[in-house]
């Protein structure tokens, strides 16, 4: 079966590649034929396999064809592939390190290699998150814990005043859907406004912290951005640093997708400011091209993500700090996604990809020359 399902998958690469790029499907058809699965009577597997493969050959946006030109949801590494179905057949769960040693060390080997790449100390620890709003999630956590060690146990009452913490307008808006998931609700996000580039305003930033202080808020947190969405804007990473460390603020760079700089030794400075974070949310899925969803949380605070998602459970084999995910993150159940990741980095080395990333910004320059060829403007210079 597993030669039945590679030899499909094969061919419907090369159809795919000769396709459309986006979705041509007809839903109304395929939502008669998907409703005629009730379920109650079995098919054969081969049938089901081919069905499923022939509806995404048209019901996608194929992220592998050769015209695709998309960045946050790149054409996944093959060693990333082989991954997933490695991961699929020995299915680990990565709560625990005693029942998974081995996956848990390859995790933890690969977020100290992604930290160093950084420029963070070689305390710096972390965990692989399902995507970047889930790390950004972690670090508002971490920095609620840090600025007040009874938020672990009372929540946001236990702050002396309503907490809140600084984005930039043009950062992703999870962060607002987060606020509300972490109790402090959507208000407490404060969307800083920008320079007129698409990069967070310090002086704005300034003018904020000062301006909820003055009402009772409790400032707990800057998220600066290495990399908008929008625009791919790099905020003034130093400046923001200097101004969460002058304000006893934790300080954590949102570098979803612009962090897989970090891979190239000729731009690598254009993240200068990063290795000051607290933490760092990157996206493996995004610019590092593994398959969704792969994001990494990282710290060079082991001692908080510890305070924050610490438990103890008689039902759990082990509980190491340090060693045992459960204790370190939000997650119980975990897949092997840094697996990923290692064998894309093993593969590649960090000199590949940083021959990767330099070739995606020859590209995207190229793209820029040949739009201002046909008589388009290019609104910022990211």
């Amino acid at each position: 079966m597993n030669d039945l399902l590679t030899r499909q998958l094969a061919s419907a690469n090369e159809r795919v590649a000769g396709g459309a790029v986006t979705p041509t499907v007809d839903l109304t058809s395929f939502k008669g034929e998907l409703a005629s699965f009730d379920f109650c009577s079995p098919r054969l597997l081969d049938e089901v396999l081919a069905w499923t493969i022939a509806n995404l050959e048209h019901g996608i946006v194929q992220v592998t064809h050769p015209r695709y030109f998309g960045l946050f949801n790149p054409a996944p590494s093959f060693p990333a592939q082989c991954a997933d179905r490695i991961a699929a057949v020995f299915n680990p769960q990565l709560a625990s390190s005693a029942t998974s040693p081995v996956p848990v060390e390859i995790e933890a080997h690969v977020i100290r290699s992604v930290a160093r790449r950084a420029g963070l100390p070689n305390k710096a620890t972390g965990h692989f998150t399902n995507g970047g709003a889930e790390a950004n999630y972690t670090a508002l956590i971490c920095a609620l814990t840090r600025s007040n060690p009874g938020f672990a146990s009372e929540g946001a009452r236990s702050f002396d005043g309503p907490p809140v913490f600084y984005i930039s307008r043009e950062s992703h808006l999870a962060w607002l859907k987060i606020a509300h998931q972490v109790g402090i609700g959507r208000s407490a996000a404060r969307l800083v406004a920008t320079d007129g580039s698409g990069r967070m305003d310090p002086k704005a930033l300034s003018e904020a912290l000062k301006a909820d202080r003055a009402q009772g808020c409790i400032p707990v947190m800057i998220a600066a951005t290495a990399g908008t969405t929008n625009a791919g804007m790099i905020d003034p990473l130093l400046t923001c640093a200097e101004i969460a460390q002058v304000s006893g603020l934790w300080y954590h760079v949102d570098a979803a997708w612009g962090g897989a700089l970090i891979a190239s030794d000729r731009l690598r400075s254009v993240l200068a400011g990063i290795e000051l974070g607290d933490s760092i949310t990157i996206d493996a899925h995004k610019w590092f091209a593994t398959t969704m969803g792969c994001g990494m949380f990282i710290t060079r605070h082991g001692e908080t993500l510890s305070s924050a998602f610490q438990v103890s459970a008689d039902y759990m084999p082990s509980n190491n700090f340090g060693l045992d995910p459960y204790v370190t993150s939000f997650q119980w159940s975990r897949r092997f996604l840094g697996l990923r990741l290692f064998l894309s980095l093993a593969a590649a080395g960090w000199t590949g990809y940083g021959r990767h990333v330099e070739h995606s910004i020859e590209l995207s320059r190229l793209l820029e020359k040949k739009l201002l060829a046909r008589g388009w403007t290019i609104a910022n210079n990211s």
